[in-house]
């Protein structure tokens, strides 16, 4: 095994770690966690779509905190409003420094405040629902599970591309593993700890559906990852967790997978 497998273990093993105990603790420590990674995932991609250190992004970036400090206060029946002033605040920033800025810039300065902190806020939306601590993990075994079996899988069966422009290696074969590798880690989850998810009412067939459907999910915000990072030419977001990259290198399939989760969780409730 060479050096930079290690430097990625070591590295994973202290997000994993970090990740456990700010879930197990909650309220303000999990909403801290989940604004700085947030705002470095904003800086991210501002960065790689040449936007940062402009007006646009401080927009951006106030939008941003706006809106989750509206989670943390709970305004949800306020939530879209909130989402719209710091819409407003991005739009007249485009309109009062106009023609500076391409209405391209403007778009991605848009998609910066929906991708990372609206998606990510669904994290803290999850761990506040009763057995939250239990139900939270759904989205890293439909995420990062899925990924890591997908993988294997890609490695013994594959032979189908994907989308061999973005990621030459992902396969069908790989992606269908992926799924089923996810719903087969959600039912030994809930087997294991069927006790603390009560919340789904019968676990060991909600629970392996849920991750089923957001390992779908979690493939494509990958790829939806890989093609932003392919259309503006960056190899990975940044460098900040060794091994893996930046923050959206390593949260690209959780980012998109966190709604899912949450709002299936309300059907099954």
């Amino acid at each position: 095994m060479d050096r930079n497998f290690w430097i990625r273990l070591r590295s994973g093993i202290i997000v994993l770690g970090s990740a456990i105990l700010f879930f197990w603790f909650g309220g303000i420590p999990l909403f801290a966690l989940l604004a700085v990674v947030s705002l470095i995932g904003m800086f991210e991609l501002y960065q790689a779509v040449s936007v940062w250190k402009t007006p646009l992004a401080a927009a951006g970036m106030m939008a941003g905190a706006l809106f989750l400090e509206a989670v943390y206060l709970q305004w949800d029946s306020w939530l879209l409003f909130v989402l719209f002033l710091g819409f407003i605040l991005i739009l007249g920033t485009y309109v009062f420094t106009f023609p500076r800025y391409q209405f391209s810039q403007t778009a991605a300065t848009v998609f910066g405040v929906l991708y990372v902190p609206v998606m990510l806020s669904y994290l803290y939306r999850i761990r506040r629902m009763p057995d939250g601590f239990a139900l939270i993990w759904l989205v890293f075994i439909a995420s990062w599970g899925c990924d890591t079996l997908a993988y294997c899988a890609g490695r013994l069966f594959g032979r189908h591309k994907m989308t061999p422009e973005l990621s030459p290696k992902k396969t069908w074969e790989g992606a269908v593993g992926g799924v089923l590798g996810a719903a087969l880690l959600g039912f030994l989850y809930a087997l294991a700890f069927g006790s603390h998810l009560q919340f789904l009412g019968s676990p060991l067939l909600a629970t392996p559906l849920l991750c089923a459907a957001g390992s779908i999910v979690s493939q494509i915000g990958d790829l939806a990852a890989s093609a932003v990072k392919r259309s503006v030419g960056v190899k990975d977001y940044g460098n900040l967790i060794p091994g893996h990259g930046g923050i959206l290198d390593r949260f690209d399939s959780v980012i998109v997978t966190a709604p899912l989760v949450y709002y299936l969780l309300l059907l099954v409730k």
